[in-house]
């Protein structure tokens, strides 16, 4: 259990939750591992297979204290409201804000090049001394080329546009070295550029699939907190797309997707045979490659990192609905700013 901007994280399968007096009270195994005063509380969040009695259910939706399942993935299943959340005002803070995004994706873009840039300077610091000087020549002239395009992001006069664009570029300068993080020696997995829509080699087949586990994970932190998954800021609205969770996502993509996709290969805990080309092209993870993935992400999404605006430590898989919960926050007018997450 997880507390957090006065939210509730429940991750024990097996969890029962119950209401004691004035008290939420949370039971492992006919133990008392948590009591939490229900005054306390803005919302619960419940990961998979947890108990929530009848009574906690009515004294939560009597305080205004939303209640939101997920399943044990991360998946958005429901929210369980009283009368009045809030959650009209704030969707309409939301649309008013994605009229005159450019501070918010200042933030964003921002959180995201010096992420990728601290990605690269770590496989710089890691793997540096074994590199040939070309390669080392590559990846320092990446790392100074993402400090200037972060630079350039934070200059006041930049417009919405010219920050997407921004963002583009760094998307370019970092894949440019992306194989140089690579340290097998199979060609299969090798990168070769971005391909997706389908994936046309292994490494693009791991990161999309990654992907996918992370924007489901932002869109169910966006629900949980009430803002409208559709409606982004960075991402234009497009029907069908969920354009803020894409948003959120952009942030954590570098840490929580490539970085656990380059241990992957680097560890050799996926080779080429956890790969099957299909026909047309499109390469997928086979059955035994997926749960090692899936594996390797809810263990990614235990490791505990300083959140630098909390000031606390939290887990990796909690970070995005700390980060929209600190949105929603800004769009009601509670903070100044968006706090960006950055990866130390």
């Amino acid at each position: 259990m997880k507390k957090l901007l006065n939210t509730i994280y429940i991750t024990t399968e097996g969890a029962s939750l119950r209401k004691d007096g004035e008290n939420l009270v949370a039971i492992v195994e006919d133990e008392e591992r948590a009591r939490v005063p229900l005054h306390m509380l803005a919302s619960l969040v419940v990961f998979g297979g947890i108990y929530v009695s009848p009574g906690l259910i009515g004294a939560c939706a009597a305080a205004g204290i939303g209640i939101v399942l997920l399943d044990r993935n991360g998946r958005f299943a429901a929210r369980i409201e009283g009368p009045v959340a809030g959650n009209v005002l704030l969707r309409r803070a939301q649309y008013r804000a994605s009229d005159q995004p450019e501070e918010i994706v200042r933030s964003i873009v921002m959180a995201k090049v010096a992420n990728q840039r601290s990605v690269v300077m770590r496989a710089l610091r890691d793997y540096g001394d074994t590199m040939d000087e070309v390669k080392r020549s590559s990846i320092a002239e990446a790392v100074s080329r993402l400090a200037l395009i972060a630079r350039r992001v934070e200059l006041a006069d930049v417009t919405s546009d010219q920050m997407r664009g921004s963002e583009g570029e760094a998307a370019n300068v970092y894949f440019s070295v992306f194989d140089h993080l690579i340290r097998v020696g199979e060609p299969e997995m090798r990168w070769q550029g971005r391909s997706r829509r389908p994936p046309l080699d292994p490494v693009n087949a791991l990161l999309s699939f990654l992907y996918t586990l992370l924007t489901h994970d932002c869109r169910s932190a966006c629900e949980s907190v009430g803002l409208d998954p559709a409606v982004g800021f960075l991402h234009r609205e497009r029907p069908g797309r969920p354009s803020l969770a894409l948003d959120l996502m952009e942030e954590f993509r570098p840490v929580l997707a490539d970085r656990l996709a380059l241990s992957l290969i680097n560890r050799r805990q996926l080779t080429p045979k956890d790969f099957e080309t299909r026909d047309g092209g499109s390469v997928l993870l086979t059955d035994e490659g997926r749960k090692c993935v899936l594996t390797a992400w809810q263990e990614r999404k235990k490791d505990e990192r300083h959140h630098p605006f909390l000031d606390e430590k939290i887990p990796l898989g909690l970070v995005a609905y700390a980060q929209a919960q600190m949105l929603a926050r800004h769009l009601r007018g509670d903070l100044d700013a968006y706090p960006p997450w950055f990866w130390k």
